[in-house]
């Protein structure tokens, strides 16, 4: 699994900036979470080609991006150069032995990342791991899909991205009494006559058992979102935003 999740985001990380371009609304959500940016310790989980963990950095927080794709990291590496930016391949199921016990302020992890680990037990250990990293009263902040509503509505197709360059298609396919969904994409690079195709397994998890998780593995002041506005959870909206303190 964990080879087939590096060889779909090596396929697309040439254009993963265009395809996934940096949201102002996911750095004034941390900003507004943490009260205070400057002097912060944040570790970005599945931070990709780095541009929040940047933005974060100028903003004066000491960050550390992890990502488990290597060919993300050396973009991050090679484009996103700050004080205080650190960027390395890291495993959220492995970050104790990466990282001093509560040495974070924050740790986020944006992006559906969380969902490439294929079940709850695996979700659970990861927030065990990121439980030992916080300091006591650190934020814990989670952007996955709101499975909820791609379960309950059948939605077999997520908005099509496309920009000048590139048109990125992404499917869901479904199968009866499997958690896992097959997530199907289709990247086509307009200028090139090329299209990759490409598939992994995502857990589709639902808010109430992602409630549980962090719950049994001890946070605390729990939150969900619909989106990084704070908007609140609950009907036909594709992100879940949560908030947590351990």
């Amino acid at each position: 699994m964990k080879d087939a999740q590096n060889k779909f985001y090596s396929s697309i990380s040439d254009y993963y900036s265009e395809i996934f371009p940096y949201k102002p609304a996911q750095l004034q959500f941390v900003k507004n979470q943490l009260e205070q940016i400057p002097g912060k310790k944040v570790l970005d989980i599945g931070c990709a080609t780095g541009e929040l963990s940047y933005r974060l950095a100028k903003e004066g927080a000491k960050v550390t991006g992890i990502d488990l794709n290597p060919d993300l990291i050396a973009q991050a590496k090679s484009s996103r150069i700050y004080s205080d930016l650190h960027f390395q391949v890291g495993n959220m199921l492995e970050l104790t032995n990466d990282f001093q016990s509560e040495w974070f302020d924050a740790v986020l992890c944006f992006g559906n990342t969380l969902v490439h680990l294929t079940s709850p037990g695996f979700i659970q250990n990861m927030m065990e791991e990121v439980k030992n990293v916080l300091k006591p009263g650190g934020k814990f902040l989670l952007q996955i899909l709101n499975y909820d509503y791609i379960l309950n509505e059948n939605v077999t197709e997520l908005p099509l991205i496309e920009t000048e360059n590139i048109r990125f298609i992404r499917n869901y396919i479904f199968e009866e009494n499997n958690p896992l969904v097959k997530f199907q994409t289709e990247l086509v690079l307009k200028k090139e006559g090329k299209t990759v195709h490409n598939e992994t397994s995502l857990l589709a998890l639902r808010s109430e058992e992602l409630k549980g998780l962090f719950e049994e593995t001890g946070f605390k002041n729990l939150e969900l979102f619909s989106n990084f506005s704070k908007e609140p959870f609950g009907g036909k909206h594709l992100p879940l935003v949560v908030s947590a303190d351990k």
